[in-house]
C-alpha cells in the first residue's frame, strides 16, 4: 500500500462536483496524493460545463470518465468526501467522512458554475493541508 493519502470525492452523477474535486486534488497535490471520484448513480459522462470550467484553469477533464462507487468497495481511503447531495459510501473504508454541502452547478450559468468550481478548489486545498499533503 502507498504511503500517500488516498481520497475519494463522491456525488450522485460523477459528472460535475466530484470530477472537479478530483482534478483539483491532482493539480494541487501532484504525486503526493491519490485522488479518485465516483457517483452513486453515475451519468456516464462528464458535463461539458465542468470540462470548460476546468479547461479555463489548465486542466483537461476530457481524460476523466464518470464511474460508479462499486469499483471502490473495500478500498481504503484517508478521506471520503461527499458533495452535499445525500450520498453515502457505506462500502468505502475510510478514516474520515466529510460532507461539503456544495450546490449542484449543473443548471447554473457559467459565472455561477465558476463560483462553485472555485469553492471546490478552495475546499480541496484545505483538505490537502489537513491531510499533510500541502
Amino acid at each position: 500500500m502507498s504511503d500517500k493519502p488516498r481520497v475519494i470525492f463522491v456525488c450522485v452523477e460523477n459528472s460535475n462536483r466530484s470530477q472537479m474535486a478530483q482534478a483539483f486534488a491532482t493539480m494541487f497535490g501532484g504525486d503526493k496524493v491519490e485522488a479518485h471520484s465516483s457517483g452513486s448513480r453515475p451519468s456516464g459522462r462528464v458535463n461539458p460545463k465542468a470540462i470548460e470550467a476546468m479547461r479555463e484553469l489548465g486542466y483537461d477533464l476530457t481524460t476523466h470518465t464518470s464511474k460508479g462507487l462499486d469499483q471502490f468497495n473495500g478500498t481504503h481511503f484517508a478521506a471520503a468526501v461527499t458533495m452535499g447531495c445525500g450520498d453515502e459510501c457505506p462500502l468505502v473504508v475510510t478514516d474520515r467522512r466529510i460532507d461539503w454541502k456544495i450546490p449542484d452547478p449543473r443548471e447554473m450559468n457559467p459565472e455561477e458554475f465558476r463560483g462553485v468550481r472555485d469553492l471546490i478548489g478552495q475546499k480541496v486545498k484545505e483538505l490537502l493541508i489537513e491531510l499533510g499533503v500541502k
